[in-house]
C-alpha cells in the first residue's frame, strides 16, 4: 500500500493541513499514512455481512411532545415597561434614514 503514497500526495496533504514538513518529516508522514491505509485494508477484510449498520453506538431516539403554552400572552405586562408604544408594539427611535 505504501507505493501508492507519493511525494506529491504528501505535499498536497501538508498544504491542506498548513504544515511545513522537512524531508525527514515527509518520509515519516509517508510511512504513517501507509500504516493507516494498511489498517483500513485489514478492516475491509472483516466479514460484516451479519452486522446491522449503526448510526450511533448508543440507542438514540427523539422525544416528541405537544407544544403547550405555559406562560400565556403577557404582552400587556411587557409593554407596561415601554417608554413609548404604538398599539401592541414598542415604539423606538428611527435608526435608519
Amino acid at each position: 500500500m505504501a507505493d501508492i503514497i507519493t511525494d506529491e500526495m504528501i505535499d498536497y496533504v501538508s498544504i491542506l493541513a498548513k504544515l511545513e514538513l522537512t524531508p525527514a518529516e515527509k518520509e515519516q508522514a509517508k510511512n504513517d499514512m501507509a500504516k493507516m491505509l494498511d489498517y483500513v485494508d485489514m478492516l475491509n477484510e472483516l466479514d460484516t455481512s451479519g452486522t446491522e449498520p449503526m448510526y450511533h453506538v448508543f440507542p438514540v431516539s427523539n422525544v416528541f411532545r405537544e407544544d403547550v403554552v405555559v406562560n400565556g400572552d403577557d404582552s400587556e405586562g411587557m409593554l407596561k415597561n415601554a417608554p413609548e408604544r404604538k398599539d401592541n408594539f414598542y415604539k423606538v427611535p428611527r435608526t435608519v434614514d
